[in-house]
């Protein structure tokens, strides 16, 4: 029999409609899925064949999830990966794939919508305001599990005062506030955080680096948020100017020339 494939699928933040097409397509046809089920809603397996093996990972080791990925594609199975977010960020699979790939296993990834873009959406937000911030960081503050490098502690990066998305480090929550400030945000600095994106209890906690952490505290989130730091959260309406030259009347590029002035922008726009 053939070698099967395995495909490592972006599940999205939490809704089970967030799903790509493609993703889910591959979830209809998969003769075995392994899912993270502590992060993965249930309902994305309901697509699934009636034949279908369906496992949840949390409670497995690597090992164990690489053995029943390469013994299920070496019976020339497909085998749907199903991964929270998106797979490239926090997903932990360069090992799942080092493994398939001593096994001469073959292998595709499905993105996914990352919930940090599921929360900037939530909270109704640009994350790069021109003139405010061009740059977006993700990252998480350093842990027991998964320590940080040393050029990339939060302090350092604090410095750049830019858009910055923090993962896996709401239980840090006043160490997180800490280096930030001592790495250069200002005291009034806007931050939210995002319980459960895109979940039936998605919630939101807005503040600043000074008055969020009493605020997350009170509401005992120890998981599954997202903190969210910068100017570009600040109401958007003081923005109002903030635009980008790419649209600005006077600016040429390759599909629209510049116009002089108001008035000839009404007469190309006028019926």
């Amino acid at each position: 029999m053939s070698t099967g494939h395995v495909y490592f699928i972006g599940a999205g933040p939490g809704a089970p409609d967030l799903i790509t097409l493609r993703g889910r397509a591959i979830l209809e046809r998969a003769d075995v899925i392994i899912y993270a089920d502590s992060l993965v809603d249930p309902q994305l397996c309901d697509c699934a064949q009636p034949a279908a093996e369906i496992y949840g990972s949390s409670s497995l080791t690597l090992e164990e999830i690489s053995e029943r990925m390469i013994a299920a594609a070496q019976a020339g199975k497909v085998v749907a990966r199903l991964q929270s977010g998106d797979p490239a960020i926090y997903g932990a699979i360069h090992e799942q794939i080092a493994r398939l790939d001593a096994a001469g296993i073959p292998w595709s990834i499905v993105p996914g919508v990352s919930s940090a873009f599921a929360a900037a959406a939530a909270l109704g937000v640009e994350l790069t305001v021109p003139e405010i911030a061009q740059t977006v960081i993700l990252t998480r503050i350093s842990g027991r599990a998964s320590p940080v490098p040393a050029t990339e502690e939060l302090r350092a990066l604090a410095t750049h005062r830019t858009s910055l998305i923090l993962f896996l480090s709401i239980s840090h929550i006043q160490r997180v506030v800490t280096e930030l400030l001592d790495g250069g945000y200002p005291p009034e600095t806007p931050v939210a955080v995002v319980y459960r994106v895109s979940w039936p209890d998605e919630a939101v906690i807005r503040g600043t680096l000074v008055d969020v952490l009493p605020k997350v505290r009170a509401a005992r989130w120890k998981k599954q948020a997202l903190i969210l730091v910068g100017a570009a959260l600040a109401d958007g309406s003081g923005y109002a100017e903030r635009r980008s030259r790419l649209y600005a009347p006077d600016y040429s590029h390759l599909f629209r020339k510049a116009r002089r002035c108001a008035r000839s922008v009404d007469k190309v726009t006028s019926p």
